[in-house]
């Protein structure tokens, strides 16, 4: 393959969720908005970058779309306590000014309540959404998930999921802070920081266990948040020693098995919600949104938590995205498999290259807490994550050379790069490198290509 110029889609679709920045000097441009860089770039991430289509579909309403009137006053209100003006229009837009537009992006993009690219094509030509699939969709996840139907509530993204996990535990328990659990994806952190009561960051897994004691004795805590594994240093908290302390204190937790996904990891005698994402791993095609979030039969809150959600759920997935993601699903745990081992197979051969200072990879990072969760037949992922060595000047240079598809997101068939830390984490770099998160980090997510020619272009590229 050759590298994707900068801002094309990846994959090749009007849909596609990630873009090419093939160069590490191009992300730095993106971050710091330089023209000749942004001009390059008409889509990425949906929840980061308003989709063409969006925008068209913002023009003609007057304002920024969004999937239902209750979505849409919740995104006014949370204008109105930035200190600007908004309202609400009739087809669920939220009209503000220059000063609230910057509110209402991160609303769009830290609870994920979003308009698809799918929605908006469809109102753009007139069309009625699809017939629904979303029963069919739930039935595969729950299998999965090993709960009944009504335990999955489908959402329109995978912090759209986490956002319904934050607004449930908080109706459980008013006015209570959160903890996240491990150094975490930079939206699972915000989200609490924005829309709840206060949060803390318990980032050393070392001290972990202690940090939570210590905490959890001194306040009362609404949820816990973490994830298995982080991303992107792929370790976790052990739950298996957590969640005794939590149930004790009636504190759920909500995990996030994103990296992992259900084939790997058997959550059911510790997370109380599992929030996900669809358009990683299960999906896989990296051309649709959509997220889940599970209510956990087994968990000791399982009664007062499911009716929470269910109070406040609305079916806010677009039914052309449940299509998508419905036909995909079916193919989800082979494709996994295929994953797992060249994830593994990539990952060994990283950790024994000359070029190489260090890879992160769930079989070596806490991976007692790993193994304490891990399926008897489950495998590791194929998310890796490495640091070169001098890596203030290889990383670059590195980076360059990966002959990858070179963008946002995960759990592609195809193989992506990404310098992860520039991406997520760029306006807070010093504190990232404050938690253990170095800014010359290189993330790996490996497709399902052949594992010998995927190694063959990754040691060329670490080649001086």
């Amino acid at each position: 393959m050759s590298t994707l110029a900068l801002g094309r889609p990846i994959p090749d679709s009007v849909h596609a969720v990630s873009m090419s920045l093939p160069r590490w000097q191009d992300v730095v441009g993106y971050e710091e908005k330089t023209p000749a860089v942004i001009r390059q770039i008409t889509s990425g991430y949906p929840r980061f970058i308003f989709h063409p289509l969006v925008q068209q579909m913002a023009q003609q309403l007057g304002g920024l779309p969004f999937p239902s009137a209750r979505v849409a006053q919740m995104a006014a209100e949370f204008v109105r306590r930035a200190g600007a003006p908004a309202t609400v229009t009739p087809q669920h837009a939220v009209v503000t000014d220059d000063a609230g537009n910057l509110a209402l992006k991160a609303f769009w993009q830290h609870t994920g309540l979003i308009v698809s690219s799918r929605r908006a094509e469809a109102f753009l030509a007139g069309r009625a959404d699809a017939a629904p699939v979303h029963p069919s969709l739930r039935r595969q996840l729950a299998k999965f998930y090993d709960c009944a139907e009504g335990d999955v509530f489908l959402q329109p993204t995978g912090m759209a999921a986490q956002f319904a996990a934050l607004r449930a535990v908080l109706a459980r328990s008013p006015g209570r802070p959160t903890v996240q659990l491990g150094f975490p994806y930079v939206d699972t952190l915000k989200l609490q920081e924005k829309f709840g009561p206060g949060t803390t960051l318990l980032h050393n897994l070392a001290t972990i266990e202690n940090d939570l004691h210590e905490l959890i004795h001194r306040q009362p805590v609404a949820a816990c948040f973490g994830e298995i594994p982080g991303n992107p240093l792929l370790g976790s908290a052990d739950f298996s020693r957590i969640t005794p302390l939590l149930h004790e204190h009636g504190v759920p937790l909500v995990a996030d098995d994103v990296v992992a996904t259900p084939f790997n990891v058997d959550l059911r005698a510790h997370a109380d919600f599992i929030a996900t994402s669809l358009t990683k791993y299960l999906v896989g095609t990296g051309d649709v949104m959509g997220g889940a979030l599970i209510c956990n039969p087994r968990s000791p809150f399982y009664r007062e938590l499911h009716a929470f959600a269910k109070a406040q759920h609305e079916e806010l997935l677009w039914g052309e995205d449940a299509l998508v993601l419905e036909r995909q699903v079916h193919g989800f745990p082979e494709r996994m498999r295929r994953h797992n081992a060249n994830g593994l197979l990539i990952a060994e051969r990283l950790r024994q290259h000359p070029a190489v200072e260090h890879v992160w990879y769930p079989k070596w990072e806490f991976a007692a807490a790993y193994e304490a969760v891990r399926h008897a037949t489950g495998g590791y992922g194929s998310l890796i994550t490495f640091l070169p060595r001098n890596a203030e000047k290889t990383s670059p240079q590195i980076y360059d050379r990966l002959d990858f598809y070179k963008g946002p997101s995960l759990g592609t068939v195809f193989t992506l790069a990404c310098p992860f830390t520039l991406l997520a984490h760029y306006t807070e770099l010093d504190w990232a490198e404050s938690c253990g998160v170095s800014r010359h980090l290189i993330r790996l997510s490996i497709g399902l290509e052949d594992p010998e020619n995927l190694w063959q272009r990754l040691d060329a590229a670490l080649q001086s």
